[in-house]
C-alpha cells in the first residue's frame, strides 16, 4: 500500500473533520453495545480524534486499536492519543494481507470496524473479505470519506474534465491491494455489506475548499497533475499548462475545489 506521511495527514484533517457525517456517525454510535474499535490503516489517529466525541459513556472505557502499515505513524498516533480515556492500542499489521488467514480473525471481538479514506485503495477482494469479517464478528462498520470521481474546480479551466477523468483512472491501478475500486469503493462496499445482511446507510462528505484551504489545495492540484502525467504521458504539457493556472488561482485566493466522498454506516440487526 503506497504510504502517506504525517505531514499530508495532518494538513487533511481539519477538512477531513468538517466534511464527515456526524448524524451517520451518531447513527452507527447509538448502536453500539460496546467500545471496541478496530481502525484500519490509522494513521496518526484522526479517526479517533473524530469519533471519541459519538461514543457514549455509557459503553465503557474505549479499547481503540489502531492498525497500519506505518509503525512511524502508528508512534506518532499513540503520542499525540496518550491522554485519551481507556486503551489505545497499536499494532503495525501488513494490510494488504490482513484478512487472509491467520490473520483473519482481526475483526473478532470489535464492536466497530472503521476507516477513513481507505475503501478507493482496496480491490474488490480485499474489499469482499473485509466485509465477510465484520459479518463473522457482527461488527458494526462505518467508513469515512470515501472517493467517489467527483472533481469540482472554479473558476474553471479548459482541462478540468480531461485531468479529473486521468486522475479517476490512476484511482484504479494497484494501490497494493490488487486493482483498486477507486470512484466505485463506496458502491462497492454498500453491495457488499448489503448482502450480507446489513442496513446499510450512506451520506455524502464532500471537501469543501476555499481560501482558508490554500496548502491542501496546492497539494491536491500538483498531485493530480502527477497522476495524469503518470497515465498520460503525451499530454504532460497541457497538464503542466493546467496546473500552473491552477495554482495561480490558489495564490490568488480565487480558488474553490470540491472534491467528492461518501460516508458509509452498516450494522446488523
Amino acid at each position: 500500500m503506497g504510504g502517506f506521511n504525517a505531514d499530508w495527514l495532518a494538513l487533511r484533517e481539519p477538512s477531513d473533520a468538517r466534511a464527515r457525517s456526524a448524524a451517520l456517525t451518531s447513527a452507527i454510535a447509538e448502536r453500539l453495545a460496546g467500545a471496541r474499535v478496530l481502525d484500519l490503516a490509522a494513521g496518526t489517529g484522526a479517526n479517533v480524534r473524530y469519533l471519541e466525541g459519538f461514543l457514549r459513556g455509557d459503553l465503557g472505557r474505549p479499547h481503540w486499536l489502531l492498525v497500519d502499515n506505518d509503525p512511524a505513524l502508528l508512534a506518532k498516533a499513540a503520542v499525540l492519543l496518550g491522554s485519551r480515556e481507556g486503551v489505545v492500542e497499536t499494532r503495525a499489521v501488513d494490510l494488504s494481507a490482513a484478512l487472509d488467514p491467520p490473520a483473519a480473525n482481526l475483526c473478532a471481538g470489535q464492536d466497530l470496524v472503521t476507516a477513513s479514506a481507505l475503501l478507493d485503495l482496496v480491490s474488490e477482494r480485499w474489499l469482499n473479505a473485509l466485509a465477510g469479517r465484520c459479518a463473522d464478528a457482527r461488527s458494526a462498520v462505518l467508513f469515512a470519506l470515501t472517493y467517489n470521481g467527483g472533481i469540482s474546480c472554479s473558476p474553471g479551466e479548459p482541462e478540468d474534465a480531461m485531468v479529473r477523468d486521468l486522475v479517476n483512472r490512476h484511482q484504479r491501478i494497484d494501490k497494493g491491494f490488487g486493482p483498486a475500486l477507486g470512484p466505485d469503493a463506496a458502491a462497492f462496499a454498500a453491495r457488499a455489506f448489503a448482502a450480507r445482511g446489513y442496513h446499510v446507510r450512506q451520506e455524502r462528505s464532500d471537501w469543501l475548499l476555499a481560501d482558508d484551504a490554500p496548502f491542501l489545495q496546492q497539494q491536491l492540484i500538483e498531485g493530480w497533475a502527477d497522476a495524469a502525467v503518470e497515465i498520460a504521458p503525451a499530454e504532460t504539457l497541457r497538464v503542466n499548462g493546467w496546473k500552473t493556472r491552477r495554482l495561480a488561482h490558489v495564490d490568488a485566493g480565487r480558488s474553490r475545489i470540491v472534491v467528492g466522498h461518501d460516508d458509509l454506516a452498516a450494522w446488523l440487526a
